[in-house]
C-alpha cells in the first residue's frame, strides 16, 4: 500500500493550552465527563469554567468536585457566556453537553459572544435550527465543531484514506450497524442520565435514530466520502414501553446511486456497543468494529485478507498515524479518540484565534454542516417510517 511521507506526520504544537468551558455535565450526567476528559487528554486544554447544572446546588457541588473556582460556577449559561467573553482569561470554546433540545440556544448564547462551540450530537431537534446555526457559523468564522467521536479513530481515518487512495475501486455497497442493550430496562428504571432520551419533548421525534443512528449516518459518509442522498426506514419499539422507537432499519442510497444499509437497536440482548462499518468495493472490501478499533480489515479480491493493525509504518497513512500515541501491543480505544478529537478542534481554534494558516486537509474535525446533516438524516427516517417505508431525501 505504499509509505507515505512522514515529514508531514506532527500536529502543529500549541502556543498554549486553551480555556474550555462546559454546559451540562454535573452530576448524574455522562458525557459530560466525557468531554472534560477527553479534553484534557489531548493536552490541549484547560477545562476551567462551567454551568453543569441548572439547579444552584447541584452546579455549586458539581463545580467544586470538578476543582473549577467558585467565581467561574454558573448555573446560568447564559451569564456563563456573558461574563465569560468580559474576561481577559475568559473561555476560548464551550462545550454543550445537554439534551437535544438545548443546544441551539445554548450555542447561540456563546456564538453571539464571538466563542467558539463544540456540540454534542444530534446537533439539534430540527432542521430549521440545525441550517441556522451553519449560517451563524458562517457569519462569524467561529469554529464549530459536532462530537462524532468515533470518527476520530486512528483506524477509521486509515480506513477512509485507502478509500480516498481508491485502494477499494469503485464502492458498490456500504453497510453500518450499531446495537446495544440497555434500552431494555424501562425508562423509568434507565437513571437521570438515560431517562430523558427517551422524551420526545427533549430529544425531537426519534430516540434510537437520533441517539446512534445519526454515528451510523456520520460514520458512512465520512469514510466513504460519499453523500447520503435518501433513506427508506421501518421503525421498531421491541423493548420496554417508550414514546419513540428503540429499533430502525433502514435502507440508504449514497450519491452515485450506491446502496447500503443501517441496522440499530438499542434493545439487542447480549451486545454493548456493537458499532461496525464494512465497505464493499469492486477491488476490496473494508470492515471495523469499534469494540475492537486497533484493527482494521482489508480483504482484496480473490487474494488473502490483512488486517491492520495501528501503529506507525507499514501502509498507515499520515492522516491516521498522528492519532497513534502508542506503540502496537497498547491498546488506544474511545478514550484516546475523544482526546483525538479535541486536539483537532483545539488547532482548528487556536489557528482562528491567532490568524494562522493552516495546511489544506490537516484536520478533518465534523462541524456544524455535519451536524446538520445529521439532523437532515434523522427527519427523513423518521417521516419515511411514518410514511410506511416510502424513500425520503437526505439532501439539504
Amino acid at each position: 500500500m505504499g509509505t507515505e511521507d512522514r515529514s508531514t506526520l506532527a500536529f502543529p504544537p500549541a502556543g498554549r493550552r486553551l480555556r474550555l468551558g462546559v454546559v451540562g455535565g454535573g452530576r448524574g450526567s455522562f458525557i459530560g465527563k466525557v468531554h472534560a476528559r477527553g479534553a484534557r487528554l489531548s493536552n490541549r486544554w484547560d477545562v476551567i469554567a462551567g454551568a453543569l447544572s441548572s439547579r444552584p446546588d447541584v452546579a455549586l457541588r458539581s463545580g467544586r468536585e470538578w476543582l473549577l473556582n467558585e467565581d467561574r460556577i454558573y448555573s446560568d449559561y447564559r451569564e456563563m457566556a456573558a461574563r465569560e467573553a468580559e474576561r481577559d482569561d475568559g473561555i476560548d470554546a464551550v462545550a454543550i453537553t445537554t439534551p437535544n433540545n438545548t443546544h441551539y440556544d445554548i450555542a447561540c448564547a456563546f456564538m453571539s459572544k464571538g466563542i467558539d462551540v463544540i456540540s454534542d450530537k444530534p446537533l439539534t431537534t430540527n432542521l430549521e435550527d440545525a441550517v441556522d446555526l451553519v449560517r451563524r457559523q458562517k457569519d462569524t468564522g467561529l469554529i464549530f465543531g459536532v462530537t462524532y467521536a468515533y470518527a476520530a479513530h486512528s483506524m477509521v481515518r486509515q480506513a477512509r484514506a485507502m478509500i480516498r487512495r481508491g485502494l477499494l475501486g469503485k464502492i458498490r455497497q456500504v453497510h453500518v450497524e450499531y446495537f446495544q442493550e440497555w434500552a431494555m430496562v424501562p425508562p423509568d428504571q434507565a437513571g437521570a442520565g438515560a431517562a430523558w432520551r427517551v422524551k420526545p419533548e427533549l430529544v425531537g421525534r426519534a430516540f434510537t435514530t437520533g441517539d446512534i443512528g445519526t454515528h451510523c449516518h456520520h460514520m458512512g459518509t465520512f469514510v466513504t466520502g460519499l453523500e447520503m442522498e435518501k433513506v427508506r426506514a421501518e421503525f421498531h419499539t421491541l423493548g420496554p414501553d417508550k414514546p419513540l422507537e428503540d429499533t430502525a432499519f433502514m435502507h440508504v442510497r449514497y450519491v452515485g446511486g450506491v446502496p447500503g444499509t443501517i441496522m440499530i437497536s438499542q434493545v439487542a440482548a447480549g451486545t454493548h456497543c456493537g458499532f461496525q462499518i464494512r465497505v464493499f468495493g469492486d477491488r476490496a472490501s473494508l470492515e471495523w468494529n469499534q469494540e475492537n478499533p486497533e484493527y482494521l480489515h482489508y480483504k482484496p479480491f480473490d487474494a488473502p485478507a490483512q488486517m491492520l493493525s495501528r501503529g506507525e509504518g507499514a501502509g498507515i497513512d499520515v492522516s491516521a498515524a498522528r492519532f497513534v500515541h502508542m506503540p502496537r501491543g497498547h491498546p488506544e480505544a474511545l478514550s484516546d479518540a475523544w482526546g483525538n478529537l479535541y486536539e483537532e478542534f483545539a488547532i482548528a481554534i487556536e489557528a482562528r484565534r491567532t490568524g494562522s494558516k493552516l495546511p489544506e486537509g490537516l484536520l478533518e474535525y465534523p462541524d456544524a454542516w455535519e451536524g446538520a446533516l445529521g439532523v437532515k438524516f434523522i427527519e427523513a427516517a423518521v417521516d419515511s417510517a411514518e410514511a410506511g417505508g416510502e424513500w425520503k431525501s437526505c439532501v439539504i
